[in-house]
């Protein structure tokens, strides 16, 4: 049985684009699910737009996301020779041939046709006339009788009549060859099996079978993907959410989590929300994707990234959170229980930047008190926080069980429900209201700390 081969081909004209991340993604598993080679292809033909930057860019995506190419990156712009080999065989057999028709002509027919109500196509004038001169363009002999027929794992089997589709160009004038034969000539020389890619390739995919014939290649078996849109079922674009997969990452977004979104969009299969790349690779098959655009909804992302988050080990989650706490000009290497900390805010925001903005101030001050807290829960409070300022200093074992018991003796001297009691104190120690356990809170805490911070509360009140 000859080995799977699927490919990523990407241009490096922007940066990584999200629906170019899930279209990576269902190569990889399709490849590695078959124990075949899953291959990068820079397709950077358009010079003056491919940018280093955005290639460098794409792979680091790729190796971030954990979906290794085989082998070295192949760039079309060093494969030059190998597309004007194909092109002069296709002239040498009569598959192709050389049209000299000016813009001029080709605009006229247009507007011609459409005035008449036609499909604007080009009429072949040039097609029999044995054109010489290299200073044309080259077209391909599309076939004038039968149909064409697309078999997709994806949408089935689609049939396309051949006198709708004209004589497409595969070389420039200026002797450059076009997307479809590059396209189809690099398939086949780099031994791909499957081609998994957007659905708006689809149509494009007939004309890429008639070259494929023209050539004498095997061909390729197709799967097309439905869309990624935004929640108004439009193309997902910068106006619905970032479409660079790297914003994602500086935001603190896990890779495992963008991979699980990703893979939801288009298979449905499972009814699990979470899952991991294992799972992935044993459950997708191409057959089970859907056809209807899938929608990127980010608060899905949010939830998704929150539950993997929440499972990484504790020594994984502080080293996945020191670069945004390093950004945040703060460190927990001195804290007295850094893995208690971080698990118990893990769940305050949906990606590792919110959390790391969140235990900031356990480590350094605040600049400034949540107004509408501070009016709700610290005025008025100076007897809860004189009663603490009072036992802290006397709190010999720093631990949560003990402070729970602290909480319980101000509950019942000062005659007080929980609410008024631990709302106060997180404020003052905070700067807002919200915290895990107000026991865990204030173990949290240096001893020195809780007492400043309190202090700090009550002169700020006397000045209120």
């Amino acid at each position: 049985m000859k080995k799977v081969v699927t490919r990523f081909a990407p241009s490096p004209t922007g940066y990584l684009h999200i629906g170019g991340v899930r279209t990576a993604l269902f190569n990889y598993i399709f490849a590695k699910k078959h124990a075949g080679e899953f291959l990068l292809r820079v397709e950077d033909t358009d010079q003056e737009r491919s940018k280093a930057e955005y290639t460098d860019a794409i792979i680091e995506g790729l190796n971030w996301l954990g979906l290794t190419f085989d082998g070295r990156p192949t760039f079309q712009s060093q494969r030059s020779e190998l597309y004007k080999q194909e092109i002069d065989k296709l002239l040498l057999d009569g598959k192709a041939y050389r049209c000299s028709c000016s813009p001029e002509r080709l605009d006229a027919l247009r507007k011609e046709q459409e005035s008449k109500g036609l499909k604007p196509m080009y009429d072949g004038l040039c097609r029999d006339k044995g054109i010489t001169d290299e200073n044309t363009v080259v077209r391909l002999k599309t076939p004038t009788e039968g149909s064409t027929i697309v078999d997709d794992a994806v949408y089935g089997k689609i049939e396309f009549i051949n006198k709708e589709l004209d004589d497409l160009i595969i070389q420039r004038s200026n002797g450059t060859p076009t997307y479809h034969l590059c396209n189809v000539v690099d398939d086949n020389a780099q031994g791909v099996t499957h081609i998994i890619r957007g659905e708006d390739h689809l149509p494009n995919t007939p004309r890429q079978i008639q070259i494929i014939k023209a050539l004498g290649y095997d061909g390729f078996k197709y799967a097309h993907l439905p869309l990624v849109l935004g929640e108004d079922k439009k193309r997902l674009s910068k106006r619905h959410a970032a479409t660079d997969l790297m914003a994602y990452k500086k935001l603190g977004y896990l890779a495992d989590a963008i991979l699980n979104m990703l893979a939801r969009l288009g298979w449905s299969k499972t009814e699990k929300d979470i899952f991991s790349m294992d799972f992935l690779m044993e459950n997708l098959e191409l057959e089970d994707i859907q056809r209807s655009g899938a929608v990127f909804d980010i608060e899905r992302l949010n939830f998704i990234n929150q539950n993997h988050i929440s499972e990484l080990s504790d020594k994984k989650l502080l080293e996945e959170i020191k670069p945004f706490n390093d950004e945040n000009s703060y460190s927990l290497d001195a804290h007295h229980d850094p893995e208690k900390l971080v698990r118990l805010c893990c769940g305050s925001g949906n990606n590792l930047t919110e959390i790391s903005d969140f235990i900031k101030p356990f480590i350094k001050d605040f600049e400034k008190y949540d107004e509408k807290d501070f009016e709700k829960h610290l005025l008025g409070s100076e007897t809860v926080l004189n009663f603490f300022i009072s036992n802290i200093p006397n709190q010999e074992d720093w631990t949560v069980d003990n402070f729970a018991k602290l909480i319980e003796q101000a509950k019942e001297e000062l005659q007080l429900p929980m609410p008024k009691i631990g709302l106060p104190l997180r404020v003052a120690l905070l700067g807002r209201a919200k915290s895990p356990n107000l026991d865990a809170t204030l173990y949290l805490f240096k001893k020195e700390l809780v007492i400043e911070r309190l202090q700090k509360a009550l002169k700020t009140i006397s000045e209120h």
